[in-house]
């Protein structure tokens, strides 16, 4: 059974509320019941943690090594300007996708930039809680590889 972590940042605890017309009308509470019926389908053994602190995330992802076989990360803002965790990414070396829930490519010229994206194997957006299911589905499809 793979073992995978999902990681939120920055204001993702604000979905549902936050810009409803940008990023929908699903908490993360209800974006993560959907993950984890996905989940259960794919028989992978999931873990959710959001925080809005830099350091927490970093934390998590180093917490990740050699007990996590993937990780999915929304790093919300930090997407535009977090070596330290684009950096923790590189560090661990578990196969990683970047997620995001609007199209980040049609908004700010700002969150066109990641950061991350350089040490990730895939970066999905634009396709709401499906960016999640589908960075599951290929940390699968990956795996078999």
């Amino acid at each position: 059974m793979m073992r995978i972590q999902v990681i939120n940042g920055a204001n993702l605890n604000m979905l549902g509320i936050r810009e409803p017309d940008i990023y929908g009308n699903l908490t993360l509470d209800q974006i993560n019941e959907k993950i984890a019926r996905k989940g259960g389908e794919l028989d992978l053994n999931l873990d959710f943690f959001q925080s809005n602190h830099e350091g927490d995330i970093i934390d998590k992802i180093h917490d990740c090594y050699g007990k996590k076989d993937g990780i999915v990360i929304n790093p919300g803002a930090f997407t535009h300007y977090s070596i330290a965790i684009r950096d923790a990414i590189a560090a661990v070396g578990i196969p990683t996708v970047e997620v995001h829930l609007s199209d980040i490519n049609n908004r700010e010229d700002f969150r066109k930039i990641s950061v991350i994206k350089s040490v990730c194997l895939k970066q999905l957006w634009g396709k709401g809680v499906n960016s999640y299911i589908e960075a599951l589905e290929f940390l699968v499809n990956e795996s078999k590889k």
